[in-house]
């Protein structure tokens, strides 16, 4: 059973007999999914592999880039260009259409950044991304530069064309995943070892206000929040013990989803974006559910 409902209205989102299909494996830390509507292809990293892949339906999977900087979460932007949270090269960067890297981020207020985890781009093309220092300690992700220059774990906001970067909050002590309700004045992020979700109000500016506490993350079992997605009714998804933990908009624990491996992160995918794509550590798997994710 993949399926794991405490609330009636999970199964308004799950199907009874939702199936789990594994569409690749071999890997060492999946990471990163996301859909690429235009080309019906999903992307994700491999972090210790050092590697970004990419799968398309009946075609199988391909190098997109090795080395990858270690890198961790990725979404596309407005013009449909690749955009990367580069962890362990301290970097988020974009790729080109031609292939070529352009980094975006690299210092804030005169010091080197940390880590940068998970990445989302809001409607007005502006990047929202956390950035804890987790990285300069776990050895199979170091990069070259174990330094780490800021106190602090921090989410922020990048303009692409500018390459203004502000810091939007520190209070999420090890933020991880990120998210915006589908009108966007709602930003959730997650804290992997608290094992909680904040919310906050999104203002005309970008900028946050009103943080609160959203949903407990909970379980006996392994697993943390890490990535997080969210549906076109509001509903929250979360990485968590055992699988993806489902929460309404009013922070109500719905249900989860169970995988057979750590699972990191989730993306929506298909021409109907009802499609979740698992990335659990050797391999990536998808499972049909009922409401449609948010598109990228």
């Amino acid at each position: 059973m993949y399926a794991e409902a405490a609330a009636p209205r999970f199964h308004d989102i799950v199907p009874d007999d939702v199936l789990l299909e594994r569409v690749s494996h071999g890997h060492i830390f999946t990471e990163g999914p996301v859909w690429n509507a235009r080309e019906g292809a999903l992307y994700w990293t491999d972090i210790i592999g050092n590697t970004i892949w990419k799968w398309t339906p009946g075609v199988g999977r391909n190098v997109v880039l090795r080395p990858s900087g270690k890198a961790n979460g990725m979404t596309f932007d407005r013009q449909g260009r690749l955009v990367v949270a580069g962890w362990t090269n301290r970097t988020v960067w974009r790729m080109e259409p031609d292939g070529s890297i352009t980094p975006l981020a690299t210092h804030f207020d005169g010091k080197k950044i940390g880590t940068p985890n998970d990445i989302v781009v809001k409607s007005d093309g502006a990047i929202y991304f956390t950035d804890p220092p987790g990285g300069v300690g776990i050895v199979e992700m170091e990069g070259e530069d174990l330094q780490q220059y800021l106190d602090y774990s921090g989410v922020y906001r990048l303009e692409p064309e500018t390459r203004k970067l502000t810091l939007l909050t520190k209070e999420v002590v090890n933020c991880n995943g990120l998210t915006f309700s589908p009108d966007e004045k709602v930003l959730y992020i997650n804290d992997t070892g608290g094992r909680f979700i904040q919310a906050y109000d999104v203002k005309a500016d970008g900028t946050l206000t009103n943080s609160r506490r959203f949903a407990d993350v909970v379980g006996e079992e392994a697993g943390n929040p890490d990535g997080m997605k969210v549906d076109v009714d509001g509903n929250v998804y979360c990485t968590g013990p055992a699988g993806i933990h489902i929460f309404d908009p009013t922070g109500r624990y719905l249900g989860r989803l169970r995988v057979p491996e750590h699972c990191a992160n989730m993306a929506w995918g298909d021409p109907d974006w009802k499609t979740m794509y698992i990335t659990a550590r050797t391999s990536v798997y998808r499972m049909r559910l009922r409401v449609p994710g948010m598109p990228v």
